[in-house]
This record gives C-alpha cells, structure tokens and sequence, in this order.
C-alpha cells in the first residue's frame, strides 16, 4: 500500500493509494530478538545442597544420579562442572540433574562474547576524549564536545598508580609502549621465584594478572591474543604525557588484564566466574566489562554481588543487538545488583550506535562507542566500533574519581557517574541518566547543562499522523511537512516500533537529500534535527514481520 500525504504545519492530506515492489524476504533478514543462550554442550555447573561439602563420597553419588562426570570442582564457590553425553538434549540432560536429590540449583555453562562490532580499520582520532569536530575513522564529522570531557578533568587529576583497574577480556597486552607503564604488577610474584605461587593466591607467577581462557588449567598469563582486551585498556588508561601513541581517560592508573575470554573472543561461564572472583580478591576496585551472552546465571549474579560486598565497582556494556534490555535482558550489565552501570554506546555525534542495546530502566549511561581509536597487541593501533568501546571510557572517569576520592564508596562513585552525566536529546528515554558520561561533572558535582539543541526546550506544535497499527507489508507511504520560518524542526514520536533495519521512516530535506533512516524502536523520543522549514517522510515496509508502526503526535522548531 502506499499513501502520500503534507502537513502544513500539523495537517495531514491523504492523496494517492498505489501497489510497491517487495523488499528482501524473510529468509534472508536477520532475526531482531535476542537469540537462544549459546553454552557449552553438555555441560553444566552444579551446586549441591550441602555448603562446603563437596568430597569424593559426594561427588561419585552425583555422577551417578546424574549420569554424568565431575571435571572440575570449585570449592570456594560451591559449585562443579559436571559433562553429560552429548547424544542428550539440554533439556533431558537439565531435567536429569536437577531430579537428583542434592542438587540446589544446575545451569548451563554458558558461553559469553566480546561486544565489538568489525569497522573500517582506517585511523581514527581520540574523539572519545576530545571532540573538536573533527571526522572520525569512517570520515563522519563529529559535533564539537560530544565526548567524556577529560581534558576540563585533568586539571583536577589525571588519575593515580594507586588506582586498580581489572579488564576482565580477552587479555591485556601488558608490554604494549602506551600500556607497560600502567600495567598492575604483582609484587609478591614479581620478586618471587619463578613457578612458585608466592603470594599465596592459589597461581603461580600471577604477576601482570591471570588467565580462565582455560578454566581447567588457569594461569599467570594474561596475555591478550585477540586485541579486544588491549583495545579496552588502552582507552581506560593508556599512558599519557609520554609523547607516543594515545591517552587514555585516566593517565595514570594499574590496569590489571584478567582473561577468560581466548583468541576466538569467546569464553564461558566458569571462566568468568573465576575471572571476577580473582579480580576481586587482588583488589581491583573497579571491573571493566565488555562482554556479553547467555541467559540468566545465578552463580555469575553471585560473582558479581561477591564483588559488590568488596567494594568493587562492576561496569558493562549494554551489548550491540539494538534491543531493548527493558524487554529483553543482556547479562551480565542487567542484573540487579547495586554495583553495576550498564554503557550504551553513541556516535561522535552523540546519536545512539545503531548496534547499541539500550533501556530506560537498565542501561544507566551512553559513552563514545563508534570509531574509537586505542590500542592493539604488538605496539599497534586501530579504530573499532562497540558497547565493548564505550565501557571502558566510564571506567576510566571511574579511576579519576577513585584517584580523586579514595575514600567514596562504590555506590557514592556510581551515584557520581550518574549525575554527572551530560544531557543528550538522543538519549531521553534510552538511558536512565539521558545522557553521556561527563568526567568534569562527575568530578566537580556540578549539575550538567541541558542540552541546548534538545528539541524539548522549544516551540512546540501538535501533528497527527499515524501509520496502520500493524502496518501491513510492502507498504510505501510518504508524508509533507513543512513549518514556514522555522530554521530547525524535529518530529516528536511518541510510539515509533518497527522492524530494525528492514521497515524504515527515511526523512530527506528540500533538496532531496537524505537526513537519517529510522527503524527499530524510537517511543517517546523526537528525531534527528531537520534544517529548515521543510521534511519529506517516506515510510516502507517489507514482506515480513509487522510491527506496531508509527505515531507522530507533534513537530518541535525554532
């Protein structure tokens, strides 16, 4: 179906109702939901009912109830990693265990993901740190201060060696030229014998940190051989004023690697449990997280209240599916523990990332997360795209407010992060704070300004359109609307739910010149900034999946 309609100011003149061509078929669009957990087939990790019992007798009473075999045994976390026959379903296999009398609580071994999203390896620039305006690595230009204000920071601080962060990743390239001089050491292991564990910690030479890529057989290696790891510590805390290569956030800083996740990106859910226990027993005070997958995990919900109780700040990145995590929650940024902040990531425009999950309730704040330049394995560079980007730039304004008050409680460094936090028209109903992260603020306890382009701050007239709810497929409707003397303009939605990327509003100026596509789920926001007095609307749908549709309630303009 298709319509064509103008709106002078606020009417809408249906004119023509005519056939389209189909779009893409069903078979060949990507599905928007979130996906079935991925986990480790025929594994599961199980907690007997019986705290801190967990012997041989045990052991062999569970492996045969349950049919399956022990392969490892945590015991300060009370759980074991139980194997089944591949040649059982997951459901047959959970069903099993959990009939056995001593079982407490089976979960799946989930497997959890890096959340960077491949981008053009072209250099970029630090806009993330100090947007000028300048063209990011995708040769986007940029809007002059949409970044995490850290140069107006540094002349506060510039951070502290003794400020611990842990990069729970891929690794960390702890000799990279820009790293090494903000690598944690271990002292104890340092100055240790070789292949002894001299602090006690239960790992031996654990000196620049540990790795659970193999949570059988954990070691002292942190070494990142993926670059995903290094790419994050670089922006939290490359060194600075050394007259080489990038500045992180905080320029003075312990960054220490903690890897569970190997060279493919992936880990799973053991590994992570162990990576965060031992980040927060070598006191890392904050916990930086760019990972994501699987469904709910109890014991990793315990790992990070293990670290809550420490005092450990525990940051994550939203995840890059462009889903609501209201409706469908990422772990491990959704769960409700006190310590987290959930990272959406933005454009150096300060658009959302189109890959970026968000959610008014559980994601807190919006960070640089497109084209962000750092550093990678082997003295080297690049520009990557990502929630994974955007966390570590709150991690680093973290480790400034920790090196600026040692004495603040995680909570009161969360709760400092969060009102400091700058407001961004593009993020109102996002995020919970509606804004980007701010270092200044954060640091001063200054209220943030408003926006000044925020479309709710000016004059505001009603309009009434409306797609069908549902729209119906292969649907091309096209609108007029046009406010004379306005210089600037912007559509308020106030429901706007389609199908991300296949079933799109395109706004193009007088010109014919094309101002933003739009699709996905855009509820009570207003669009991009229109120039002039003049949008054209065109509105299209595919073949399959039909959503709710549009509502255009009212035009903003000055």
């Amino acid at each position: 179906m298709s319509i064509h309609g103008r709106i002078a100011v606020s009417f809408l003149v249906p004119l023509v109702t005519a056939l389209v061509a189909a779009l893409p078929a069903a078979a060949q669009k990507k599905p928007e939901v979130n996906p079935a957990p991925e986990f480790i087939p025929g594994q599961y990790l199980v907690r007997l009912r019986t705290p801190g019992i967990i012997g041989s007798s045990a052991i062999q009473a569970l492996e045969e109830k349950a049919k399956g075999k022990v392969l490892r045994v945590h015991e300060n976390q009370n759980f074991v990693l139980l194997q089944k026959p591949l040649i059982q379903s997951a459901e047959g296999a959970l069903m099993d265990i959990q009939s056995t009398d001593d079982v407490l609580l089976v979960e799946p071994n989930y497997v959890y993901r890096v959340n960077k999203t491949a981008n053009d390896p072209d250099l970029g620039k630090l806009w993330g740190i100090r947007n000028s305006g300048q063209q990011d690595s995708s040769r986007q230009a940029g809007v002059a201060g949409i970044d995490v204000d850290a140069e107006r920071a540094w002349d506060i601080t510039t951070g502290s060696k003794d400020v611990v962060v842990a990069v729970i990743d891929t690794g960390v390239d702890y000799r990279h030229p820009d790293l090494a001089a903000n690598a944690w050491v271990n002292e104890a292991e340092l100055n240790g014998k070789p292949g002894v564990d001299d602090d006690g910690n239960g790992f031996v030479d654990d000196v620049y940190g540990a790795s659970f890529a193999d949570p059988a057989k954990p070691t002292g290696n942190p070494m990142d051989d993926h670059g995903h790891g290094t790419h994050c510590a670089g922006t939290i805390g490359a060194k600075g004023d050394d007259g080489r290569g990038i500045v992180g956030v905080s320029w003075d800083v312990r960054i220490m690697g903690v890897k569970f996740l190997g060279a493919d990106g992936s880990g799973s859910l053991e590994g992570a449990i162990q990576a965060i226990d031992y980040a927060t027993r070598m006191g890392a005070r904050i916990q930086s997280n760019s990972w994501a997958g699987g469904g709910y995990s109890k014991l990793l919900e315990e790992a990070i209240q293990r670290a809550d109780a420490a005092n450990v700040l525990f940051i994550a990145a939203s995840s890059n599916s462009g889903g609501n995590n209201d409706a469908s929650p990422v772990y491990p940024a959704t769960y409700n523990v006190p310590n987290i902040i959930s990272v959406a990531a933005i454009d150096n425009r300060g658009t959302l990332a189109d890959f970026s999950n968000y959610g008014r309730t559980t994601v807190h704040v919006a960070a640089p997360g497109v084209n962000i330049h750092s550093s990678l394995p082997g003295s080297a560079y690049d520009s990557w795209s990502g929630t994974s980007m955007a966390t570590p730039h709150v991690s680093g304004v973290a480790a400034l407010l920790v090196a600026h008050d040692a004495y603040a409680t995680h909570y009161q460094l969360r709760q400092r992060i969060l009102d400091g936090a700058r407001p961004l028209a593009g993020l109102r109903g996002k995020v919970s704070t509606g804004g980007v992260v701010n270092a200044y603020y954060s640091l001063t306890g200054q209220a943030p300004p408003e926006d000044p382009n925020d479309p709710a701050k000016w004059l505001q007239q009603s309009a009434n359109f409306s797609t069908p709810h549902p729209y119906v497929k292969k649907e091309l409707i096209e609108w007029e609307l046009s406010i004379p003397g306005a210089t600037q303009m912007a559509l308020y939605f106030s429901k706007f739910q389609t199908e991300r990327t296949y079933d799109t509003l395109t706004l193009k100026n007088r010109a014919g010149q094309t101002i933003a596509v739009l699709s996905g789920s855009m509820d009570d926001s207003f669009s991009p900034i229109i120039a002039g007095d003049y949008v054209k609307l065109i509105f299209k749908s595919d073949d399959s999946i039909e959503k709710y549709g549009i509502d255009i309630t009212g035009v903003a303009f000055r």
